[in-house]
């Protein structure tokens, strides 16, 4: 018996080395293999480009559109829920989707919970966080600025707006008391969350709808940024 527990000791090292290995090179391929929607037809690319911001966390990237004329329109509904969308020092409207309860019960690491924790690893319903916001600095490296065309804003803008889950009138779905401050609400968002499809995951399909190639899969915000490095703009 006692010659048997090294072995049994080695085999197991061995086992979790070796998913460690595929781990981690899942994550390199993922970063390092280009992935890109085909632009849509029609459009013209001789137009002003529109810019947006890319906003990284520790470990979620929120996505920030220009709060013009159309975009204030196309979240109008906010006002219903007490956010002055209309201001004029607002200059950037951020989204980002993620695990429900993870998302609308962490507003900081001091409130992390067991259950959503769990729900995070083991699959949860998705939400959607919008938030309003003044004059960002992109020249912070948490952010990195975008020139879509006009077409690709206009795709960007209609699939963020297409992942809204909708009410019996036709409205995005509030999360009544969820959230983090007075210039941000949570609402109920198509899809499920889980590990392999996650916030960062969404964000990237965002920009590929917009035209933009990132890595083939992106499970942190550093690797997205990464992945923007190689494969957008080079």
């Amino acid at each position: 018996m006692l010659k048997r527990r090294p072995r049994r000791l080695f085999r197991g090292l061995r086992v979790a080395g070796l998913l460690l290995l595929l781990g981690l090179g899942s994550l390199v391929l993922g970063v390092a293999v280009p992935r890109g929607d085909a632009p849509a037809s029609g459009g013209t690319t001789t137009a002003e480009p529109r810019r947006i911001l890319l906003l990284a966390g520790p470990i979620h990237s929120d996505i920030a559109l220009p709060a013009d004329t159309q975009t204030r329109r196309d979240f109008a509904f906010l006002a219903k829920a007490g956010l002055p969308v209309d201001r004029p020092d607002v200059r950037w409207i951020i989204v980002g989707w993620g695990g429900r309860s993870f998302y609308t019960e962490t507003p900081t690491w001091a409130d992390l919970k067991p259950m959503p924790l769990l729900r995070t690893l083991t699959g949860d319903a998705a939400a959607l966080h919008v938030g309003l916001a003044g004059s960002i600095d992109a020249t912070s490296p948490d952010v990195e600025a975008l020139e879509l065309t006009q077409r690709g804003y206009a795709d960007l803008r209609s699939s963020v707006m297409a992942s809204f889950s909708r009410g019996a009138d036709g409205r995005p779905v509030e999360i009544a008391g969820t959230a983090y401050g007075a210039f941000d609400r949570f609402y109920e968002a198509d899809g499920r969350f889980h590990i392999i499809g996650n916030c960062n995951g969404w964000a990237a399909a965002m920009l590929r709808r917009a035209g933009i190639t990132t890595g083939w899969w992106t499970p942190l915000p550093q690797l997205l940024f990464l992945s923007l490095d190689l494969h957008h703009g080079s």
